[in-house]
């Protein structure tokens, strides 16, 4: 089946991505927030300097598909792990871990003068910052795993290419196993799905990466292909997944329970995304090809973790099977508004089309930016939106390696 969009569409679409973009401001503003912490931890005085305590970021910061908020007084969420690399599930309970890490995030918060107190979560210490701010830290307590993960993937012959970088999380839900010295700890591995996120990006990622690092060097930077993490390279996949994340949202503004989960998303286009060199082509064969890495037993549906087989994204839908519905009901409504939108050639029809789905200031403000050029030819969004489905990126300096200081003042 040939798929249809105007070039019109795909100008409209690259400009929507681009304003979907949350401001270089905001990252660095992150970096700076978990750079922090990680230098606390290692500081003179800390009770888990000697674990070698690795903070690292994870989730849609990491991925580069973070989008601003819906409103200002929504908060970004930037999503950390720190790994005490030094310890094992034989020396600590998930509850002892969780309480180790805990004692000094809020020293951390104390020194640092943050008026709102640590706040626990499910997994996680939240570190919520001032008013201004407009995010929050979550924080989760973890250690290596990545032996025990290896072994069991293997043990069943199943794909064990990302173990290596497994962690062993806390999950004060999980019982009795939260208090116990216990082999069966919740896993996770984010940095090996980043990793499988950008192999899915394939060629397109690596040639934009290069590009990148071109343009870095043409201002004098030193740096190798191998110094540009992921963020800083903005692909059509990254921008497919941010304007359906903007459609999910608005969609199910006023139902928070069943809203799809982005990790659901970013895995399900990430499985059908095909090397499509533009957001548009990229979106709506996205939006066909959705359903395919669904898996259905007879009884349960089945979205599979690719670094941990054993995990099923979907698994909540078996005891809430209006979680299912509700995302099958906002796959076919993204695939009918984008494919609508795709069709047109006026840029104010398409904001009609879109403005219930991604909201009326959004679409006004890319009609805005599409049709009132500026003295150079094209708008600021829209000059921008350009250059973004070749060669820009999104001004992120986090690192896709290990941040391993020894000393607090080696943090940088």
């Amino acid at each position: 089946m040939t798929l249809t969009i105007t070039k019109q569409a795909e100008t409209y679409l690259e400009t929507l991505a681009k304003a979907l973009e949350i401001p270089p401001s905001r990252y660095e503003q992150a970096e700076k927030s978990y750079k922090s912490l990680g230098d606390w931890l290692h500081r003179d005085g800390s009770i888990v300097s000697h674990l070698d305590p690795d903070v690292f970021v994870q989730g849609s910061f990491r991925l580069g598909t973070v989008i601003k908020p819906l409103s200002n007084d929504e908060e970004y969420d930037v999503d950390c792990a720190c790994s005490l690399k030094d310890l094992g599930k034989s020396n600590v309970s998930q509850a002892q871990l969780k309480e180790l890490l805990g004692d000094e995030i809020k020293l951390y918060r104390k020194s640092k003068g943050i008026t709102k107190k640590v706040h626990e979560g499910r997994r996680c210490w939240r570190l919520d910052y001032a008013d201004g701010a407009q995010f929050h830290m979550d924080i989760v307590p973890a250690i290596p795993n990545g032996n025990d993960q290896r072994r069991l993937l293997e043990a069943r012959n199943l794909d064990a290419d990302f173990a290596d970088t497994a962690i062993a999380i806390t999950d004060n839900e999980v019982l009795p196993q939260y208090f116990e010295i216990t082999n069966d700890w919740p896993r996770s591995n984010p940095r090996g799905y980043a990793e499988w996120f950008k192999s899915r990006m394939g060629e397109v990622f690596e040639r934009r990466r290069a590009q990148v690092l071109n343009e870095m060097r043409a201002k004098g930077v030193t740096a190798s292909v191998e110094d540009i993490p992921t963020y800083r390279v903005r692909t059509p996949l990254q921008s497919a997944i941010m304007i359906l994340k903007r459609h999910r949202d608005t969609m199910f503004a006023d139902d928070a329970k069943n809203k799809p989960i982005s990790i659901i998303i970013s895995t399900l286009a990430a499985h059908a995304y095909q090397g499509e060199e533009t957001i548009g082509h990229a979106l709506l064969s996205i939006l066909r090809k959705m359903r395919d890495a669904i898996e259905y037993d007879g009884q349960k549906h089945i979205i599979r973790n690719p670094t941990d087989a054993l995990e099923n994204f979907a698994d909540k839908w078996e005891t809430h099977p209006e979680r299912a519905d509700a995302f099958f009901t906002w796959l076919e409504q993204a695939r009918e508004d984008f494919a609508s939108a795709g069709r047109l050639v006026e840029h104010r029809r398409m904001s009609s089309v879109l403005a219930d789905r991604m909201g009326r200031d959004l679409t006004d403000q890319v009609s805005e930016a599409v049709l009132k050029p500026t003295r150079s030819g094209g708008s600021g969004l829209l000059g921008a939106a350009t250059a973004a489905s070749a060669t820009s990126a999104p001004n992120v300096s986090f690192s896709d390696a290990p941040r391993n200081p020894k000393r607090p003042d080696g943090f940088a």
